[in-house]
């Protein structure tokens, strides 16, 4: 369940490395994403934000969940703001994955004074 080595999220790791440097810990979540989106652009990686995407439960489809951003099309970021809650995060993201039907994402969290502590990878 580990994506050490895959080049794309690597990428997106810099880059939110580089956000991080400069604008340190604790901004609001709304400000790391657009920051992050800054940084994407000027690195020439591919993304979109707030990606919409249905939830089907039973054979009935539910509106409504979105993901922070998916860069390269397939890897999905949740960004989060805070000091805690790791845990819960991951669980997060794994259940946005299967849902989204994608294989491989991150948890960034910027709420940390050591972005590295705040980073999660996930591969299905």
């Amino acid at each position: 369940m580990n994506a050490v080595g895959d080049p794309l999220t690597e990428q997106v790791i810099g880059a939110a490395i580089e956000v991080h440097r400069h604008l340190g810990p604790g901004l609001l979540e709304k400000i790391s994403e657009e920051a992050l989106c800054i940084e994407f652009a000027l690195r020439g990686i591919p993304f979109d934000r707030q990606v919409a995407f249905d939830v089907v439960y039973k054979g009935r489809v539910i509106r409504g969940q979105r993901l922070d951003l998916l860069a390269f099309g397939e890897v999905v970021i949740s960004l989060k703001s805070v000091r805690q809650g790791q845990e819960y995060f991951l669980a997060q993201l794994l259940s946005e994955l299967k849902a989204a039907h994608l294989r491989r994402g991150l948890v960034i969290n910027f709420g940390l004074a050591q972005l590295v502590d705040g980073i999660q990878r996930v591969s299905l």
